[in-house]
This record gives structure tokens, C-alpha cells and sequence, in this order.
């Protein structure tokens, strides 16, 4: 089967790698779709911290963020789950330890992380895990959302943290995919969410996941908050969060820098702030299919991009754009290799939603390049914006897609 190798740092690429075959207790789970996270992108750079610690070696198969149905199954394992849409627990504990019979394996000092430590992971067309690291998928939740359970459980764990609920204000620190569904469960929660961001490319975005106030980096908050919720990677959050949150208030963590936050211990105990770490979606999943079955929070726009396994290395490297979401999803079954997703302006309406299309216009480009497609055709996400944006373009003909187009676009059916 094809799956993806980071084989060092920088170097990534699609290889033919042995079947899995589940042992007892296991599964294989045939990949329907596969997010990119920032801890992948770390896992190519070979900057995550489990490298220096010596958990994570290379070469190493990525994939956390994923969903699937279940095709094979191991001695032992009900035969329900077979033919199952699933998506599967990151954190693999040991299971004999006091912290696994206690509930809290994403913190066994013996665990494996699915894609990140130990465990090859899901950007692969199957994916091997135990039985009992599953959570079954009911049918309104589609394959974008499935994929996306994951982040929402680490969203939901920061928002329970944060202790949202009426008549609570709470901040979220970083639009990213895991500060907007941070967002979403708060505001489901009752509780009133402002979203601080470096700049303001992300404002319609927030709104859309709840928040009422969005805040930059040129425009501070000057109010106050119940709890801060750090979702950056910026190093000097903790300590910024601890200058906004009331006394008796929470602040919590769950975005990691690359190097150290100093936090003045004074301020936390002089103003009787609680702080709490996030570590891993575990307890947060389940809550997290709840709430996107009965539509109280809807992950769906945040994932506009899905190409296949062949631009998966490109993902990583940060060669594709997100388009008007914030993720990159990756679809092993997508067997020809699709071009650069659009963002561009619009001469005239997208068509709609599900259809395909045939482009057959020029365009120029931005920086005076032209360039004609001739029979691509593109799949509209209903997800993106309205339909405004492909979420995925095919072609028949190898072409660069822009980014941007200083032109307008011309569809024809």
C-alpha cells in the first residue's frame, strides 16, 4: 500500500510500505480522509520535542487526524466493528499501568502516539490500531468532519478547562483550527468568546465559530477575562495571558512554543489563577462527536483543501495553501494528482456545490505570467465560503495553479 514517509528532516515522500495485518485486538482501518496539523509540520522539520527527547525517531509515518471504515479485525475483536466509519484515539497507553487503570493513558509514561511516536500513522491508504482506540462515527458526520473529531477533542478538553458556561467571557489566543473550535465549544458552551489574533485575515472566520469580539495584535483587548486560553505558539502567551485574566480566573495552555515561556510565578499566586495544560483530545473525543452530530458545532469550514497522497509532501513543506480555512486534508483515494486549490477573485459566481466543471479560459497571472488550462475540472466544496472556492482541482494537463490570479475566472459546464 502507498503511504506517506517523512524520512528525515525536510525530505518526505510516498512509499510502498508492507499491508498491515492486525494482531489481536487490532484493526485496519482503510483511510478515508487525513488532516495536517502543526505537529506534523514540526515531525518534518524535525523540530518537535520528542525528537530531542528521544520518542520520536526518523523515518517516521505521520497521520493523527484521521477517519475511516474498518476493514479487517484481529482475534478478539467484536465483528461489529467491521465496515464501521471510525475514527481512532492519538493516545495509545500501555494499559496495565495506575494512570491507564486510572483513565489517564494520554499521560502513561509507556504510551505510543498514533503518527507521532511509536505508532505508524494515518496518512497511508490503511491504518493499524487497537480495537478498543476507536470511536464509531454516526451518519451525519461526514468524512471532512470525521477527520476533524481529533482536533475537537483537544478544542473541547481547553474550553471544559477554561470552565465555559454563561455569563463567563472567555479569551482565545490564535485562530488556528484548534483556537476556532476552542471558540466553537466555548460559545456552545453559553459563555461570551473573544478571539485575540496577530492580524485580522481571520476575523470573518472567528465570527463564524462564535466569537462576538476579535482582537489583534495592533488592537489589544483592554477588558478582562474569566479565563485566557492559549492556542499559539508564541512563547510570550503565558505570561501575556496571566495581564488579562481576572484574579480567581483560569488560564490555559494548550498551544507549545519552541522555546521556553517564563511565566512570574508572583502573578499566578498573588491573583489566585488557576493554570492547566492540555495534553492529547483522549477525554475530549466523544464530547467532540457529539456536538458536531447534533450541529452545535460545525468543524467543516476549516478544512476547504483536500488533495491526495501525492501532494502530501508539498502540505507539509507549506507548498499549498489552506484556501479560506485553516487545514489541509489529504484523501488517500484520490488517484490523480490535483493542483493547487484556488483563493482567488471572482469574475462571476462559482458554480455549485458537488458539480463539476470544465475551465477553459487563459489567465493571467499575478507577475506576468500567462497561462491556459485546458479540461480541468474542480470539485466545489459546500463547506468553503458558500461554494465560493475549489476545494480541489484536477487536471489532465500538468499545471502550477496560482494562489491568486490578477483576473477574474471563467467556468463553463
Amino acid at each position: 500500500m502507498r503511504a506517506l514517509v517523512i524520512t528525515g528532516p525536510g525530505s518526505a515522500e510516498v512509499q510502498d510500505v508492507p499491508v498491515p495485518v492486525p494482531g489481536p485486538g487490532q484493526v485496519v482501518v482503510d483511510v478515508r480522509r487525513a488532516g495536517i496539523c502543526g505537529t506534523d509540520a514540526e515531525l518534518f522539520t524535525g523540530q518537535l520535542a520528542y525528537f530531542a527527547q528521544g520518542k520520536s525517531t526518523f523515518p517516521v509515518r505521520p497521520g493523527h487526524e484521521w477517519c475511516g471504515v474498518v476493514s479487517a479485525a484481529g482475534a478478539g475483536v467484536d465483528p461489529c466493528w467491521l465496515g464501521a466509519r471510525v475514527m481512532g484515539d492519538t493516545m495509545l497507553g500501555c494499559g496495565r499501568c495506575a494512570r491507564c487503570r486510572a483513565g489517564r493513558w494520554h499521560v502513561c509514561a509507556d504510551r505510543r502516539e498514533v503518527g507521532i511516536m511509536g505508532w505508524a500513522g494515518a496518512l497511508a491508504e490503511k491504518v493499524l490500531v487497537p480495537a478498543a482506540s476507536l470511536h464509531r462515527l454516526p451518519g451525519g458526520i461526514d468524512d471532512r468532519r470525521g477527520a476533524l473529531v481529533e482536533p475537537g477533542g483537544n478544542a473541547w478538553r481547553a474550553a471544559a478547562a477554561a470552565a465555559a458556561g454563561p455569563e463567563r467571557r472567555i479569551l482565545v489566543c490564535g485562530p488556528g483550527t484548534i483556537g476556532l473550535l476552542t471558540a466553537a465549544f466555548a460559545r456552545a458552551a453559553g459563555a461570551e468568546v473573544h478571539v485575540l489574533a496577530i492580524d485580522g485575515g481571520r476575523r470573518q472566520l472567528a465570527e463564524r465559530f462564535g466569537a462576538s469580539r476579535y482582537w489583534t495584535a495592533g488592537e489589544p483587548p483592554l477588558l478582562s477575562y474569566d479565563a485566557v486560553i492559549d492556542c499559539t505558539d508564541d512563547h510570550r502567551m503565558p505570561a501575556a495571558a496571566l495581564g488579562l485574566v481576572e484574579p480567581a480566573g483560569r488560564v490555559v495552555c494548550i498551544g507549545i512554543s519552541g522555546t521556553p515561556s517564563l511565566v512570574d510565578s508572583r502573578e499566578l499566586v498573588l491573583g489566585d489563577v488557576t493554570a492547566v495544560g492540555i495534553l492529547g483530545a483522549s477525554a475530549g473525543l466523544a464530547p467532540a462527536i457529539e456536538h458536531y452530530a447534533d450541529g452545535r458545532v460545525d468543524p467543516a469550514p476549516l478544512a476547504c483543501v483536500t488533495v491526495g497522497l501525492d501532494r502530501a509532501a508539498d502540505a507539509l513543506a507549506g507548498r499549498l495553501g489552506t484556501g479560506p480555512g485553516t487545514k489541509i486534508h489529504i484523501d488517500p483515494g484520490l488517484g490523480r494528482p490535483p493542483g493547487r486549490a484556488l483563493a482567488s477573485r471572482r469574475a462571476g459566481p462559482w458554480p455549485a456545490a458537488g458539480r463539476a466543471w470544465r475551465w477553459t479560459k487563459a489567465a493571467k497571472m499575478t507577475g506576468g505570467q500567462v497561462m491556459t488550462l485546458r479540461r480541468a475540472r474542480a470539485l466545489i466544496s459546500p463547506a468553503c465560503s458558500g461554494g465560493k472556492y475549489p476545494a480541489c482541482l484536477y487536471t489532465s494537463t500538468l499545471v502550477q495553479m496560482p494562489a491568486r490570479s490578477s483576473s477574474g475566472w471563467n467556468w463553463v459546464a
